[in-house]
């Protein structure tokens, strides 16, 4: 496998338009080509081209989109980079162990690999969006590392993965599922769903959360849903609104 058009790369409000040259041409180095760039402070730019030497055409195809949601709509396993630990706990993977999720995954599904801003990284709205958080183990003396850089890293170990699976001929060993993952757009016409019947039946108040839909969040992202386990579960939700018009009426 020399290119992975079905692993996507995306930089969200990237501020320094160098670390979206310098990314493209580690996704270029270690076969990959898909970037999409989540309102960027500026691009097209000179400085974007200049860092990206030779992997000019992965700039020129790059994606530009205003929300994380749009960038990965269609993604069935979204991994956000995270550099520090958050309130409410995420399921956390080694650069190796998400490589592998995402290679293994991106044979059969859309797939995304996201980072944050320079400054800020990604905040808790759009780490929530993510199935996966993914940190790499830095010095704690100085474990701030360059946007690009952070790429490489990762895209590193993309390519160790493919590589290994390469090596090992081990495709036949695929997990066998019937149906599709659900897809990040799917899932997240599921969360609004749900929250709407929440407080329908007055399980949940938006003006006193209590982290009740990130929990939610946490344990369906855990779960990973198939495209029919999610008709089902949309299914039961418009059940239960119909039976509450029903009792109303």
């Amino acid at each position: 496998m020399n290119t992975l058009p079905h692993i996507k790369i995306v930089l969200v409000n990237t501020s320094h338009p160098g670390n979206i040259g310098g990314t493209a041409r580690a996704m270029k180095n270690m076969g990959l080509s898909r970037l999409a760039l989540v309102n960027p402070v500026e691009f097209p730019s000179g400085v974007a081209v200049g860092r990206a030497a030779s992997a000019l055409d992965v700039l020129e195809q790059a994606e530009v989109v205003n929300t994380l949601g749009e960038a990965i709509a269609d993604c069935a396993l979204v991994i956000g980079s995270s550099a520090r630990s958050r309130s409410l706990p995420w399921p956390m993977l080694t650069p190796e162990q998400s490589a592998a999720k995402l290679v293994k995954e991106s044979r059969s599904a859309q797939v995304a690999l996201v980072f944050g801003r320079e400054d800020s990284g990604l905040n808790n709205e759009e780490l929530q969006l993510c199935h996966f958080h993914v940190q790499i183990p830095a010095s704690p003396e100085y474990s701030s590392l360059n946007l690009a850089a952070a790429v490489m890293v990762l895209c590193y170990e993309i390519r160790r993965a493919v590589l290994r699976d390469d090596e090992a001929d081990d495709k036949a060993e695929d997990e066998y599922w019937d149906q599709e993952r659900a897809t990040v757009e799917q899932v997240e016409y599921f969360y609004e769903h749900l929250e709407r019947v929440l407080v329908e039946i007055d399980f949940h108040d938006p003006d006193n959360p209590r982290q009740l839909m990130q929990r939610m969040r946490r344990l369906f992202g855990r779960v990973r849903i198939d495209a029919m386990e999610m008709n089902i579960l949309r299914g039961v939700l418009t059940n239960i609104e119909h039976k509450i018009k029903g009792r109303r009426d």
